[in-house]
């Protein structure tokens, strides 16, 4: 009797251990908090530096949980040697499932006020002439880029490819709104 009341209290201690040391490994609110600080470090990205801060928050969150997924113990997560490239792969493949689910999502990259400002729509253009836009532009970017992650290598790398997407804008602006971009030396009409 008194070996089975040893066994069963050896068994409780060590059932306990397994228990709290597994609960340590999981990922808490502090251990979230922490990776969507990292991903702070991202915010300049060409994608990202356009995000209200409600959207950044949840494309942070959106990144912490694929990552947790796929590293339900967050000590594995942190002992990865290149832990910083993993974030960064989990912020450049959760951009690249945004703009693949929604066309709208270029306006992020490449915002209104932006191309208003670079002569390529004209100002006051209501939403859904925008959407139009953006969905235009969304067509011709896929139709050119062999997949999401080549057109946003493009547009990170700044490569002279850009011009391309220039070209597809202007070419979206004129078949939608029926304008042409004429561009003065210090005067942009639209026509």
């Amino acid at each position: 009797m008194k070996r089975f009341l040893l066994s069963i209290t050896i068994f409780a201690a060590a059932a306990a251990m397994i228990v709290g040391c597994s609960s340590k490994a999981k990922w808490g609110e502090k251990e979230r908090r922490e990776v969507r600080d990292e991903v702070r470090a991202y915010r300049d990205m060409v994608y990202l530096e356009n995000l209200a801060d409600v959207e950044f928050d949840e494309f942070s969150g959106d990144v912490v949980e694929a990552i947790e997924i796929d590293y339900p113990v967050y000590t594995t997560f942190v002992e990865l040697p290149g832990k910083g490239d993993t974030v960064e792969i989990y912020v450049v493949s959760t951009i690249v499932s945004e703009l693949n689910a929604d066309a709208h999502n270029m306006r992020n990259i490449f915002p209104y006020p932006q191309l208003v400002a670079d002569g390529i729509l004209p100002p006051a253009l209501d939403k859904q002439a925008q959407r139009a836009f953006y969905d235009c532009f969304a067509r011709k970017v896929r139709n050119y880029y062999p997949s999401t992650e080549a057109f946003f290598e493009a547009v990170v790398n700044d490569d002279p490819s850009t011009s391309m997407l220039t070209m597809f804008q202007q070419q979206c602006a004129a078949d939608l709104f029926d304008w042409n971009v004429v561009v003065d030396e210090t005067t942009i009409f639209f026509d």
